[in-house]
Parts: structure tokens; C-alpha cells; sequence
């Protein structure tokens, strides 16, 4: 975990170094020390509905089979955090989720990503002080 600064704004960064399935105990733990709510609280996460560089900003909903998610809901009793979900595309026909999702991905969908992560960074300043609205009206249309 690091704090920082950003734009006056004091930030809370977490890395939860257990398995992703198991990411809730982190996040609770560190949430209920902080006396965070859901809503002060922005996941960011792999999304398989979307293809590979896809990025988009929602607040609420379920899991929709994410187990990391699932977990976070669990261990804060709520999921009106906000996501930052960055697309990884669906697994070839026949092959299972998990063995997709731990794997490497193609040299084009790595590129992919990391362009839809170098594109996310340069709206933090905007969501950390609470522009959120905005921030979804720009990566979701």
C-alpha cells in the first residue's frame, strides 16, 4: 500500500498481494481502518466482456463471474465502488476463463492494454477530485 497526493487530494493506493480471487480481505481490511465507503473506493480490473484495450468507468452492479470482484463485494457487504475495467477480450472457443486469465496475453492485446492504461492515467486527476461523471462521460462513448 502507498499514499499520495494527487491534485491536494490525499490517495490510498493498494496492491493486494494475496491470490486476485481472495482481493476482498485488502480491500475490507483497508477500508474499515480508513472508515472508507464503497463510493470512495475505485477498483481497477481485467474485464473479459470487452476487447482487449476497452476502457470504461462504472459505478455499482455485480460481479458478473469476476471472483476478484466477488470477494471485494463480499468483504466490504456492498459494490457501490466504482470500476475502471480494462478489456482483455474473450478466450478462444474451448479454452477455459481461468487458463485465459492467467496467461500471457498476444503481443497485440498487451499493446492493447497498455495503451487503455496509459489513456486511463491521464484521467486520474479528474476522478481523484471527483469529476466522475465526466471522466464516464468520456471513456464510455
Amino acid at each position: 500500500m502507498a499514499e499520495c497526493n494527487i491534485s491536494r487530494e490525499k490517495v490510498l493506493l493498494l496492491k493486494p498481494q494475496a491470490y486476485m480471487n481472495r482481493s476482498g480481505q485488502s480491500v475490507g481490511k483497508v477500508a474499515r481502518y480508513y472508515k472508507l465507503t464503497p463510493e470512495d473506493i475505485l477498483i481497477v480490473h481485467d474485464e473479459l466482456d470487452f476487447d482487449a484495450g476497452v476502457l470504461k468507468l462504472k459505478k455499482d452492479g455485480g460481479h458478473a463471474g469476476h471472483n476478484g470482484l466477488r470477494d471485494i463485494i463480499a468483504h466490504l457487504g456492498a459494490n457501490g465502488f466504482y470500476r475502471l475495467r480494462i478489456g482483455i477480450g474473450r478466450p478462444p472457443a474451448g479454452m477455459v476463463v481461468a487458463d485465459y486469465v492467467l496467461s500471457a496475453p498476444s503481443k497485440n492485446d498487451a499493446q492493447l492494454i497498455l495503451s487503455a492504461i496509459d489513456h486511463g492515467k491521464g484521467f486520474i486527476d479528474q476522478i481523484t477530485t471527483g469529476d466522475i461523471t465526466a471522466v464516464m462521460n468520456k471513456l464510455n462513448s
